[in-house]
């Protein structure tokens, strides 16, 4: 798995699955392959298993609301934005994260 991510928004009802189908999207069109996972009011939705975590290169957490879990990620590097840019630039965040991971490894 190239790379997993969570999006959260305050209600989780319309930026969240907004944020996730667009990072899906767009790690698609790049040739990634992506397991993006939704936080809110409806609970965790297309929750990242602890095997599809540790074998992703980098976690992208599109929120500034507290994650769940997140000790399914220990040990990898995780980058936080704003879920607007999630929603916005889909691609320039993926493929801006992905090339800074690259460069420290």
């Amino acid at each position: 798995m190239d790379f997993v991510a969570i999006t959260s928004c305050p209600a989780g009802l319309a930026h969240t699955p907004m944020a996730a189908k667009a990072l899906e999207k767009a790690a698609k069109e790049l040739g990634l392959t992506a397991k993006v996972e939704q936080q809110g009011a409806m609970g965790l939705q297309n929750e990242i298993t602890l095997e599809e975590a540790q074998t992703a290169k980098f976690l992208l957490i599109g929120s500034d609301q507290k994650i769940e879990k997140m000790d399914r990620f220990k040990n990898i590097p995780t980058v936080r934005v704003d879920i607007n840019m999630c929603i916005k630039k889909p691609k320039a965040v993926i493929t801006k994260i992905k090339n800074k991971v690259e460069e420290t490894v």
